[in-house]
């Protein structure tokens, strides 16, 4: 069993912001009970002032107890006292929650075995515009420093935006005038990643800064402004495999031993990514309490991401492939000769081929540039009966990218590759792949720009009567609107290539931690203007599609309270209605060439959902409390999928379609959970936690026949499949070593598991569980809290699971386990100067992915390298 070592930080949204959130949710008597708790705890220790790692501990443990539906909880008791570089390295040490690596950073998060796709992702309680074609939030886009708190709900209340069957996170930032700290933050220091050290010329030295300053204008008027940068270094070595001639896919175009079809792989490739990432943040906000009544927030952040990658890749079967188009292993002139290649089961996991498959040296680049704006206005009444929220929201992503390159061909009398489970991948070749004074411009490649727009606006009014005296505490109803316009455009352009590169622009290197030929590293601009023709990029309209969505939502509420529980019951209210738009192209043989026709296709679809939802609290003794819940929970499709358009090849006898579905259907379930915890000390618990859910539907690519216009068509498209049940335990456990007379010492653990049926639809033979099913994910953290210093050292694990290979949900890879090891410490020089230094991945885990449900069938096999952050912060 594997076990990511990274730090031990767990805490959770301040204890303020979750009472504050509370208000409208919880009945005045649990307000009163756990507030009291709170001050009662805070009183045991009033010698004592504590801060760092072990104060916002402390309040995670405060934030969840205080919470009326199961949660987990990230707090920062300073700005800027998260230990991680972005918020999703923190979520990805709370129990259940598993976070997917990008260019070695996490990034997307699983929750309790189901995928980003099923987790709404909030700031400040609103749903948010993202940069990627469907849902999903990035989280590493989302700075520390601009961080106060993290509420995961993994429970429903009827008060709760709806839209995460897996979970909702919700990111707050600062409120000014509920801070108490420093009101200048001041942080600069410097990054290094090791994944790029065979690079030529390529160093892995990066910068981070941060400042922010909170200033209290007058007793009821703050305001607070900040701003990071940070520019990684995070190049890595990269072997790719591009999937397998399969029977399933393919039928009898897969080729065959002994009558029976085996798996062949279309080729494999070497990439070397030069990376650098830079990102810009600036937040702000305005907080004005005019009277005792009133509450009134304004805030704005923006963040600025730009990707820039300088690319050597070697394609390995580009022309005269290994995929074995309809052949048969042995025959005479086949690819795979008899003894000359090597089979798992009926997969092909090597081979030496004496066929002249071709080898390709690429020099490529590939630039990302994108931005996620977001502001707010929320205005609250609380007069102590009546409590009256409004709340208006914008949110804007853009996303803009492109990716050149340039070939250079050439035909090895001989190829030999390995790339079955449980062994590094390897190619070799009978040729110098890397021979300088010969490398001729064969052609090139370029994709873009493609762009991504997506636009959020939200206005909700939520009301809450406050009641005494009686079983019911409080009623509360509320209204939601959104309108949400996501749409892609893609463009490219075509290339043209010759001429022999002069030899000075180029450099040879080999590659460690996989055995590959020598690679050719150049710089492309350089190139792609002496040797390549590059046209005017032209519109695919096969790519393009808009898809609009109003969201209408409302609820009612209440809730109770008796003489040693709570609760509240209510039921939510959603009506959606889409419209999509998108082009219908047809692609046939006119005797002379393929001819491709376009027309306009636009597609409405509307539905309607009722979400009741049920939560108990029971404070059994003063420390242990049980909750209990149960919900109607829904999230609507990917946007993406609900895209109208058909693409259509005729070529008979074989006619083929692809698409979008603008009617797929929500995906909904029935969930119940139970949480028993203890708060044994004022600075600990243990956690247990068990859920159910029943899942109607999963949403996922399937092949079925269809007739258009007269023809069938065998058509690959997502659409609605069966769903099944997922469910789960979880244990946590926080605590110092009090017990030993160490109250700056402990411990944090985690551990959950999951049980489901749930699959995906393919491959047909052999389905993919339900992407982010997790069996088991574990966190095991020490830290140290005390005279200045603030310590941790945290191994996180998880075991395999499915995820959807970039940003194609058709594209499914089964990612192996990882196991991670992470350490930090920081060390107050004094009460305004303190130095921090961190190391993540510290045992340079491989990440590695296989298509088809099937190790054998390698996707990717990438080591990202170790990555450390040394910094200083002055605060005043």
């Amino acid at each position: 069993m594997d076990l990511k070592l990274r730090t031990a930080f767990r805490a959770s949204s301040a204890l303020a912001i979750a009472l504050g959130v509370q208000a409208l949710s919880q009945p005045a008597f649990a307000q009163s009970t756990d507030t009291a708790a709170a001050d009662q705890s805070a009183a045991e220790n009033d010698a004592i002032v504590v801060t760092g790692l072990r104060a916002s501990l402390r309040d995670a443990l405060n934030a969840k107890r205080a919470q009326t539906v199961v949660t987990e909880q990230i707090s920062a008791k300073d700005i800027g006292a998260l230990p991680d570089v972005t918020i999703a390295d923190s979520l990805a040490r709370l129990p259940g929650v598993t976070a997917t690596r990008d260019r070695g950073n996490a990034s997307q998060a699983a929750v309790r075995g189901l995928g980003p796709r099923l987790v709404l992702g909030l700031i400040n309680g609103r749903e948010v515009a993202s940069s990627e074609p469907d849902r999903n939030v990035r989280w590493e886009i989302y700075p520390s420093e601009i961080v106060s708190g993290v509420t995961v709900y993994k429970s429903q209340a009827a008060n709760v935006i709806s839209g995460g069957v897996a979970a909702t996170i919700d990111i707050r930032t600062v409120r000014p005038l509920d801070y108490q700290g420093p009101a200048l933050t001041v942080r600069a220091g410097a990054l290094y990643n090791d994944g790029g050290k065979d690079i030529p010329g390529y160093s892995g030295w990066g910068s981070r800064g941060s400042a922010q300053y909170i200033g209290h204008l007058t007793d009821n008027l703050a305001v607070v402004v900040g701003g990071t940068f940070q520019r990684q270094k995070n190049g890595y070595n990269s072997f790719q495999g591009w999937g397998y001639n399969t029977y399933d896919v393919n039928g009898a175009s897969a080729p065959t031993l002994n009558g029976e079809p085996v798996n062949a792989p279309w080729g494999a490739q070497t990439e070397i990514k030069a990376l650098k990432e830079t990102r810009w943040s600036t937040t702000g906000a305005i907080q004005w309490k005019p009277t005792t009544d009133w509450d009134i927030n304004l805030d704005v952040l923006y963040s600025k991401v730009k990707i820039d990658e300088n690319q050597a890749q070697q394609w390995y079967g580009r022309s005269n492939g290994w995929g074995d188009w309809g052949g048969t292993i042995g025959a005479p002139g086949d690819i795979y000769q008899n003894g000359s290649y090597t089979l798992s089961g009926n997969t092909i996991t090597g081979a030496t081929l004496n066929n002249y498959s071709s080898v390709t040296n690429a020099i490529a680049k590939y630039t990302e540039d994108k931005n996620l704006f977001v502001t707010g206005l929320n205005a609250k009444y609380d007069d102590g009966d009546w409590t009256v929220k409004f709340d208006a929201s914008y949110s804007r992503a853009r996303r803009d990218n492109s990716w050149g390159a340039l070939y250079v061909d050439m035909w090895p009398e001989s190829t030999t590759f390995a790339t079955g489970r449980n062994q590094v991948p390897s190619v070799s070749v009978s040729a110098n792949t890397a021979d300088l004074s010969n490398q001729v411009v064969s052609g090139g490649q370029y994709d873009g720009p493609q762009r991504l727009k997506d636009d959020l606006g939200a206005g909700q009014v939520d009301i809450y009567r406050h009641i005494d005296g009686g079983f019911f505490t409080g009623f509360g109803a509320g209204l939601r609107y959104s309108n949400r316009v996501k749409s892609y455009d893609a463009y490219s352009a075509s290339v043209s290539g010759s001429g022999t590169i002069d030899s000075s622009y180029l450099t040879a290197f080999d590659v460690h931690g996989f055995d590959v030929p020598t690679l050719v590293w150049g710089n492309y601009k350089t190139l792609a203007a002496e040797y390549l023709t590059i046209g005017t990029p032209t519109q695919d309209k096969s790519k393009y599609w808009r898809v609009k969505e109003d969201n209408f939502e409302g609820y009612l509420m209440s809730d109770f309270a008796g003489s040693f529980f709570t609760g509240n019951l209510g039921v939510r209210f959603v009506n959606v209605a889409t419209h999509s738009n998108a082009f219908s192209g047809r692609t046939y043989w006119d005797g002379t060439q393929n001819v491709t026709e376009y027309s306009p296709v636009n597609d409405n679809s509307k539905y309607f959902r009722a979400l009741p939802s049920l939560n108990l609290n029971f404070d059994l003794t003063d420390t242990l409390k049980l909750r209990a819940g149960a919900a109607r929970v829904i999230s609507r499709p990917p946007l993406d999928e609900l895209r109208a358009s058909l693409a259509l090849s005729n070529y008979p006898p074989t006619n083929t379609a692809s698409g979008g579905n603008p009617y797929l259907k929500p995906l909904m379930a029935t969930q119940g959970d139970l949480s028993l915890e203890w708060y044994f000390h004022k600075d600990a618990m243990i956690a247990v936690a068990a859920y159910y859910k029943d899942v109607s539907s999963n949403v996922g690519y399937t092949q079925t026949q269809q007739v258009i216009g007269g023809d069938t068509y065998t058509v690959t498209s997502p659409g609605n499949g069966k769903g099944g049940h997922v469910a789960g335990v979880e244990g946590t456990i926080q605590t110092p070593f009090y017990f030993l007379g160490i109250d700056n010492f402990g411990l944090y653990a985690n551990a959950s598991y999951v049980d489901s049926n749930m699959k995906e639809l393919a491959p047909a033979s052999n389905p993919f569980p339900a992407v982010g099913l997790t069996k088991f994910t574990g966190e095991f953290d020490l830290w140290y809290s005390g005279h200045g210093i603030d310590a941790r050292v945290a191994l996180k694990h998880h075991s395999p699971f499915t995820v959807i290979y970039g940003w194609d949900a058709s594209q499914l890879t089964r990612l192996e386990s990882e196991t991670t090891l992470g350490a930090s410490v920081s060390y107050a020089i004094n009460k305004s100067i303190s130095v921090r230094f961190q190391a993540n991945n510290l045992t340079n885990q491989v990440a590695r992915f296989y298509w088809n449900n099937d190790p054998d069938q390698i996707a990717r096999y990438e080591k990202y390298g170790r990555s450390y952050l040394a910094d200083i912060t002055f605060k005043y």
